[in-house]
């Protein structure tokens, strides 16, 4: 068996809660006042102490934002893309593991539904749990972000769409399951688009052109001129991402409809091998016209060989997120579910920001968001740029914590900052974190959910074969039995293909 030499310490972790006492404020104020003012200076008293000791009696005092040690504070942009575990589930399924680069572990803890309370309006609950590992000073902590989803009459009402399908027909998307995949997901868009929205198709392999500029879909006729010219896609030679994606931001600027989302979705296997095939050029492209036109990219992978990291930057460049897929079923979920849902923002550029208690934590880790991290005092400049999300959207952060020697109180607080999709207002959300809700449970009362999550960061951390942030990783099969016990409790389906994929990476070893 895989990792049969590393056996559980105490097996998945951890119990939650919904923890209580969250904060909410415009304008980026929400820093709380301190309790209680500085003692002032007194006819024989001791000597100050030492700096370290300074810094956590200020940070008792109230203050979650005063200078702690930099290990004790994580900030880091938000990221709601899946891709990585779907590729991942790919090549497992087809014989082989996943390269190691193209494993990221929030990507796999991030495509698990998690059940969070959701905000009453736009921008981000918070909630926040967690358990020991065994009889260790080690814990998981998991913090959850989610915006409100889109009731179906806010659907009916959402801002009208423009959008431009950047489509690879290069001579590699000939392959099954690429541009047959891509096709078919195009029609379903089509179908199941608003008469408001508009649509536009630019494809590249050698070159790019533009096959059909900006068309409304306010008549069956012009639905069938899309789907026609869908139809006639076939696959060409070499494969020049970055002429498509400057013909395709070229074509959206040229279509672009004030009052509406304005989206590049670009559909490819990004393996680019002609013209500007340098990452850092085609990023380039991709900042400008985000920072001169608002224009919002989303991402679609597809291919055996799938040129994963190029992707998912670019997307992060474009102020969008990536998808794979490698089905019907799963182009149904992103085509016909995710992409029209995700047409209204509820956030822009968010972050997240945890600050650790110096005098209760000795040590913390958050597992994955490696390209995604921020500096600390970047957090409140808004000129820095966070991650968009959509209605509906969760976003889980695992940290691994390790409390220190009587620890007792506060933790941490974890907080929430983001714009307004309309305005640019900034606002913060925060909640506070006990000793208690890593203290006093085992993963045996792990809610199921909780157990899901930390099962896939174990699982994506073992494939990616590097140091381990999670203490007590469990042999894969092992980990499998734990992901079907949480199954059957939440009756869903994606955790069940999660156990079959450990099942799988578990017997090519």
């Amino acid at each position: 068996m895989w990792l049969s030499g590393r056996r559980l310490v105490a097996g998945l972790l951890v119990g939650g809660m919904l923890l209580t006492g969250c904060t909410s404020t415009g304008g980026g104020s929400s820093d709380k006042a301190t309790d209680a003012q500085q003692d002032g200076a007194q006819g024989g008293a001791e000597p100050a102490p030492p700096p370290d000791q300074q810094r956590k009696q200020e940070y008792r005092k109230g203050d979650e934002h005063a200078p702690v040690p930099p290990d004790l504070r994580s900030t880091f942009a938000l990221d709601v893309d899946t891709a990585s575990y779907e590729y991942a589930r790919r090549t497992i399924r087809e014989g082989r593991m996943p390269p190691p680069s193209t494993v990221r572990p929030e990507e796999f803890v991030n495509s698990f539904r998690q059940g969070y309370q959701r905000p009453a309006g736009d921008g981000f609950s918070v909630s926040a749990d967690g358990a020991r590992v065994g009889a260790g000073e080690w814990s998981l902590l998991r913090v959850g972000l989610a915006t409100q989803r889109e009731p179906a009459e806010a659907a009916e009402r959402r801002k009208p769409a423009a959008l431009t399908f950047v489509i690879d027909v290069s001579g590699s998307m000939s392959e099954p399951g690429r541009l047959d995949l891509v096709k078919h997901a195009l029609r379903r868009t089509v179908d199941e688009l608003r008469s408001e929205d508009s649509v536009a198709l630019v494809t590249f392999s050698g070159d790019s052109r533009t096959v059909l500029p900006m068309t409304g879909l306010g008549d069956e006729g012009q639905r069938a001129d899309i789907r026609s010219t869908i139809e006639g896609l076939e696959p060409a030679d070499s494969t020049n991402l970055a002429a498509g994606v400057r013909t395709g931001y070229a074509e959206s600027v040229a279509g672009k409809r004030e009052g509406a989302t304005n989206r590049v979705v670009l559909l490819s296997d990004a393996l680019a091998n002609t013209g500007e095939t340098s990452a850092d050029s085609i990023l380039e492209q991709v900042r400008e016209y985000r920072a001169t036109h608002g224009i919002t990219l989303f991402g679609v992978g597809v291919g055996s060989d799938y040129g994963d990291a190029l992707m998912e930057r670019l997307t992060n460049q474009g102020d969008g997120h990536t998808s794979y897929v490698s089905s019907r079923r799963e182009a149904e979920e992103v085509f016909v579910r995710q992409l029209p849902r995700n047409i209204r923002l509820r956030a822009r550029d968010a972050k997240a920001q945890v600050t650790f208690d110096p005098d209760n934590v000795a040590e913390q880790r958050l597992v994955g968001y490696d390209n995604r991290r921020i500096a600390d005092q970047d957090f409140r400049d808004d000129a820095v740029d966070g991650g968009e999300t959509g209605p509906g959207h969760t976003v889980t952060a695992l940290y691994a914590v390790r409390l220190a020697e009587g620890a007792d109180g506060h933790v941490a607080t974890a907080t929430v900052r983001w714009q307004d999709p309309d305005s640019r207002e900034p606002y913060e959300k925060s909640r506070h974190v006990d000793v208690e809700v890593l203290d006093d449970a085992l993963w045996e009362s792990a809610d199921p959910r909780l157990r899901t999550v930390a099962a896939a960061a174990y699982f994506a951390e073992a494939l990616r074969g590097a140091e381990r942030d999670l203490r007590g990783a469990p042999a894969l099969g092992e980990l499998a039995e734990h992901v079907r016990d949480a199954a059957s409790e939440t009756d869903d389906p994606q955790v069940v293909r999660l156990a079959r994929t450990i099942d799988r990476a578990d017997a090519l070893d």
